[in-house]
């Protein structure tokens, strides 16, 4: 009987635990390292185009 009940745990823990690999592989459509490089270069451009369109703030003189 405990034999049977830790087959049965096992196999419950190891669909579990390949349910949540799944989960966390990619969904299949894997970048080129040049397609993930061309999409940083963007991230960033788009980041410092943001960041130079802020309000600049008032800078204190040092007196």
């Amino acid at each position: 009987m405990k034999a049977l009940f830790g087959a049965v745990s096992l196999l419950l823990v190891l669909g579990i635990v390949s349910l949540l690999v799944k989960k966390q592989l990619p969904a299949g459509s894997a970048q080129s390292p040049q397609q993930q490089s061309q999409q940083a270069q963007q991230q960033v451009k788009q980041q410092v185009e943001a960041a130079m369109q802020q309000v600049p703030r008032a800078v204190p003189d040092d007196k």
